[in-house]
């Protein structure tokens, strides 16, 4: 977009939610805060600034980015916000529900995209999918509605599971509410349960020494402390020989046994198109929260062996990918 169409539009009431400082500048500003660290997220904002150059919004020239990394840290999720509040970013995109909650807590006027969250309406981020209210919208995760699936994937590939644990961090409002569906399922197939609440990455180890021989797999809820510390907590189970279950494959990447759900990267990219819609006038109100359509079934084989587990032919079949 040139100067001269962008000050047209800056002066356009049909643009929302620009506000006075963006006439005074050549280009909007979107202000990235990625919970996790950069090294795990770089998949996902190459997609993301990738559709957004698609889409004529090129970082420095149509557009500037300023790039936040929490990494895992939850203390910094206010802080980044605040941050860009005295920036005057004209969006703020992140994942999660606990941060976009920190953002909603220091505007309701900047529109805020989450690129993922586990359970928008459940969490309170937004009144609901077709028409999200306020200035949030975004792309669903699905975390808590994929848990069932997710164990009985498990389930039919570790056999003898009997006895499950289920890791997620208490501050979490999505990852709590997956923990509370892994329950659920869990009981209706005669799984013994142990819940795992962590806050802070110190307290990964601790639940692992708590676990000893008392479990037969771990189940990992998403939430932005997991994802700083996937290869911690991968490292943990592998050497206390636990097969492992998440909703996001880059944990199989990196060592887990069995994912299930949407490509992660892929719903950062389609947040791009969510605020090509927000810089072009749409309001976030009027944009309903998206779901993902295509859910991949990732098995990492050389884990398997690891553990001596033999995954079933039948389950590797279904697979969508599977990591040797």
């Amino acid at each position: 977009m040139q100067r001269r169409e962008l000050i047209i539009l800056v002066g356009s009431a049909a643009v929302w939610p620009f506000t006075a400082h963006a006439q005074q500048r050549a280009m909007p500003v979107v202000g990235l805060f990625i919970p996790s660290e950069s090294s795990t997220a770089k998949p996902r904002v190459e997609a993301f600034v990738r559709r957004l150059r698609e889409l004529g919004w090129i970082d420095g020239r149509t557009v500037a980015i300023e790039y936040r990394w929490a990494e895992g840290r939850t203390e910094r999720f206010a802080e980044i916000v605040d941050e860009f509040t005295r920036l005057k970013v004209d969006i703020i995109v992140t994942a999660g529900a606990e941060p976009v909650a920190a953002a909603k807590r220091a505007t309701s006027l900047v529109p805020i995209v989450f690129a993922i969250s586990s359970d928008p309406v459940g969490t309170g981020l937004v009144s609901s999918l077709a028409r999200p209210g306020g200035n949030v919208t975004g792309l669903s995760y699905m975390g808590p509605d994929l848990a069932s699936k997710r164990l009985e994937i498990a389930h039919e590939a570790i056999n003898g599971l009997a006895r499950l644990a289920i890791m997620a961090d208490s501050g979490a409002s999505g990852a709590m509410l997956e923990m509370h569906e892994v329950q659920t399922m869990a009981g209706k197939l005669g799984l013994a349960v142990v819940p795992l609440e962590i806050q802070r990455r110190e307290q990964i180890t601790l639940a692992f020494t708590t676990l000893r021989d008392s479990t037969d797999a771990l189940y990992v809820c998403a939430d932005p402390l997991v994802n700083a510390n996937r290869i911690h907590i991968v490292t943990l189970a592998l050497d206390a020989r636990l097969p492992t279950i998440f909703g996001e494959r880059e944990n199989v990447d990196a060592g887990g046994l069995i994912s299930y759900g949407p490509n992660v990267p892929e719903m950062f990219r389609r947040a791009a198109g969510l605020v090509d819609k927000i810089l072009r006038g749409t309001k976030p109100a009027d944009i309903p929260v998206e779901q993902p359509t295509n859910f991949e079934l990732v098995i990492n084989t050389k884990t398997a062996k690891a553990l001596g587990l033999t995954i079933p032919p039948t389950l590797l079949s279904r697979a969508d990918e599977v990591i040797e």
